[in-house]
């Protein structure tokens, strides 16, 4: 391994959470008296080695949750990730192996080039997905993940090509953090420099994030607000500018996003015994 290749940090290492209670991380829980009893933010590494441990574990289980939820649809959809050790490359899901069967082991590294790299799986990739994905991925380098799949709501509700209102609190995750993507040969420019969620007409959804986790619950909370839509409650109530900035400055911090995927993550170490961390 080329040591000028490795860096000691991923690009989107996030700092912990500050202890000052107006911190958007604080303002979701409450601990003990004398601080013993905590929530912690997205986890700190000094080994960027347990880092990409780590990180291969919350994707294997983010594709593990999509297969629960009925995400898939053939070979369509995939995760990059960058990766904490090599400069430049990505770890993405193999083609062809169902999200629901995903291991640690079965994901793919793949160099700035987009050639596999024998540090991970050696199986092929969906190469749309790949190149799409690392366009992201050069114009917008604080982004570490990006997630994109064809869940039956967010695909359904796609056709309209229009962008999801903010009618339900959990869709102030979205608030002024969402666009269309109308034509895919411009989805760098179509997201711009900010937007971190996006219907992609007559296709799917894509989501950003400073973690895979981040990623993943955002992808969700758009879907389950393109359900909400496509119920018929298109013209209900949008939430007030001010409500909607106010729940966004709390919902859309890094941390609480990353934390609200925990759940679902523990729930598929339970259920599954662990198995996706082969």
């Amino acid at each position: 391994m080329n040591p000028s290749t490795e860096i000691s940090y991923s690009p989107t290492h996030l700092p912990s959470p500050p202890n000052d209670p107006r911190h958007p991380f604080n303002k979701v829980w409450r601990g003990s008296a004398d601080g013993s009893v905590r929530l912690q933010g997205i986890p700190q590494f000094d080994d960027p080695y347990a880092e990409r441990k780590w990180i291969k574990a919350h994707m294997a289980a983010v594709f593990r949750f999509w297969g629960k939820m009925g995400y898939g649809s053939g070979v369509e959809g995939c995760i990059t990730i960058r990766d904490p050790v090599l400069h430049g490359h990505h770890w993405i899901n193999p083609i062809g192996v169902h999200f629901s069967s995903m291991t640690t082991s079965k994901l793919v590294l793949v160099d700035p080039e987009g050639n596999i790299s024998p540090h991970g799986a050696q199986l092929p990739i969906n190469a749309a997905g790949y190149f799409m994905h690392s366009a992201i991925h050069t114009a917008r380098p604080t982004i570490s993940a990006v997630a994109h799949c064809c869940p039956s709501h967010g695909t359904a509700y796609s056709v309209f090509g229009v962008p999801v209102d903010t009618t339900t609190q959990d869709a102030c995750a979205l608030y002024d953090n969402h666009t269309v993507v109308h034509d895919r040969e411009n989805i760098v420019w179509e997201l711009g420099p900010k937007f971190r969620t996006a219907v992609i007409r007559n296709w799917g959804l894509l989501a950003l994030g400073s973690t895979v986790d981040e990623a993943a619950h955002l992808l969700t909370r758009l879907d389950k607000q393109c359900y909400v839509q496509l119920r018929g409650i298109r013209d209900g109530t949008v939430i007030s500018k001010q409500d909607a900035e106010f729940s966004a400055r709390v919902i859309q911090n890094a941390h609480n996003l990353y934390l609200s995927f925990q759940p679902e993550y523990e729930l598929i170490v339970e259920e599954t015994g662990g198995a996706f961390l082969r």
